[in-house]
C-alpha cells in the first residue's frame, strides 16, 4: 500500500472524512468555499477535479491532503505535477445522468492505465454501484491487485427515500452502506463509504467496516459558508460515537 505518511497516520487514527467538491466542478469560487469549509470544519482531506489550476489554488488555501478525481488517466499528470497528494478514479455519479455507465472491466482497465502512468502515488478507485454486490466485492479485490490503495463505494443517485427525517437519510445511504459492508470484508485496504452519506449515517458506515466516508453534496451544495463549515463539523462530531479497531499497514 502506498499511502503517504500523513494519510497513513490519518487512516490509522481514523475514521477519516473526505469532502468532495465534484469531478465536474471547475468553478474556482465554489471549489474554494468547499476547501475552506473542509479545513475549518476538521475534515481529513479534500477531493477536487483533476485540474492543475484548482490544485494550485487549493495548495494556497489548505494544508490538508489534496485528492484529484478524473476518469481519464492522462488528466492526473498535470494535477499531480501541480501538487496533488493522491488521485481518485471515480465520482462516476457525475456521468450517470448522461447515460454513461462504468462497467467492471473498464474501471479495472482505467486502474491499470493509471498505475502505469503514476506507479507511486496513492490511488483510490470507486467501485460502481450498478454492479451486483458480489461483483462489487470481486472487482474491489481485482482493483487492489491492480494497484488501488483505497477503495471507495458509491450509492445510487436514483434512490428516493419514502420517509422523511432520519429514516429517509438511512434509506438514501443504504446502497453505499451495503457495499461498504461487503467490500470491507473482501479487501485489506481502507474502504471509503461515499454517496448519500450524512452525519446520521456516517457512524453506520464505520460500523459497516468503512475506514471513513466521502461527502459531497451535503456540503458543497450549501450556499452559505457558515452552513458548509457546520455541516463538516457535524460529520466530524458524528464520528465521536464510533470505535476504531483496524490498523492499515
Amino acid at each position: 500500500m502506498t499511502l503517504n505518511s500523513k494519510l497513513q497516520t490519518a487512516f490509522n487514527r481514523g475514521p477519516v472524512l473526505k469532502i468532495i467538491s465534484g469531478l465536474t466542478n471547475f468553478d474556482a469560487k465554489r471549489v474554494a468555499a468547499t476547501i475552506k469549509a473542509a479545513t475549518e470544519g476538521g475534515a481529513t482531506f479534500v477531493d477536487i477535479a483533476a485540474d492543475a489550476s484548482l490544485v494550485e489554488m487549493a495548495r494556497k488555501l489548505t494544508d490538508l491532503p489534496i485528492c484529484v478525481s478524473a476518469v481519464e488517466p492522462a488528466k492526473f499528470l498535470s494535477a499531480v505535477e501541480a501538487g496533488a497528494d493522491l488521485i481518485e478514479i471515480g465520482n462516476f455519479d457525475a456521468f450517470y445522468a448522461q447515460g454513461r455507465r462504468f462497467e467492471a472491466q473498464e474501471v479495472l482497465e482505467l486502474t491499470r492505465q493509471t498505475r502505469d502512468l503514476l506507479p507511486e502515488i496513492t490511488l483510490s478507485v470507486t467501485v460502481p454501484h450498478i454492479l451486483e454486490l458480489d461483483r462489487q466485492a470481486e472487482l474491489a479485490i481485482e482493483l487492489v491487485a491492480a494497484g488501488a490503495d483505497i477503495i471507495q463505494t458509491e450509492g445510487s443517485v436514483a434512490v428516493k427515500p419514502s420517509h422523511p427525517g432520519t429514516l429517509g437519510l438511512i434509506e438514501k445511504a443504504a446502497p453505499t452502506l451495503a457495499a461498504a459492508s461487503e467490500i470491507s470484508r473482501a479487501v485489506s485496504v481502507p474502504v471509503l463509504c461515499a454517496s448519500g452519506i450524512s452525519n446520521v449515517t456516517a457512524p453506520m458506515a464505520i460500523a459497516a467496516g468503512a475506514a471513513g466516508v466521502g461527502v459531497g453534496s451535503a456540503v458543497n451544495r450549501l450556499d452559505n459558508d457558515l452552513a458548509m463549515v457546520a455541516a463538516v463539523r457535524a460529520l466530524v462530531e458524528a464520528f465521536a460515537t464510533t470505535q476504531k479497531s483496524r490498523v492499515y499497514a
